[in-house]
């Protein structure tokens, strides 16, 4: 079992960053691949970024390429989400997800743990 944790989101203006945080507890962090996807309302939940189980691989949706920066800490137990020149477009309510794989994959149903969510809000 694994818990995961999200923090960091909020209110920002168009142009802003911010940087999501996933703390992760239980089985051992580093044999997961780790995951951020995104929800909208009205919308289906999609994938924004993934990172390999040792960090050297990561995957990214065209819409955040370029803007957003995946990283992990296996010693923290952490895998965070730098967001930069946010959108309006870009809000949602965020999900750390992980996956008992070495590689990230983009597809929700393949994860099997998620966090609760942290709500992002990007103003125009």
């Amino acid at each position: 079992q694994v818990q995961l944790v999200e923090s960091g989101g909020g209110l920002v203006q168009a142009g802003g960053s911010l940087r999501l945080s996933c703390a992760a507890s239980g089985r051992i962090f580093s044999s997961y691949a780790m995951g951020w996807f995104r929800q909208a309302p009205g919308k289906e939940r999609e994938f924004v970024a993934g990172i390999s189980w040792i960090g050297g691989n990561t995957l990214y949706a065209d819409s955040v390429k370029g803007r957003f920066t995946i990283s992990r800490d296996n010693a923290k137990n952490s895998v965070y989400l730098q967001m930069n020149s946010l959108k309006p477009e870009d809000t949602a309510v965020y999900y750390c997800a992980a996956v008992s794989r070495r590689l990230p994959t983009p597809r929700p149903y393949d994860y099997d743990y998620w966090g609760q969510g942290t709500q992002v809000t990007v103003s125009s």
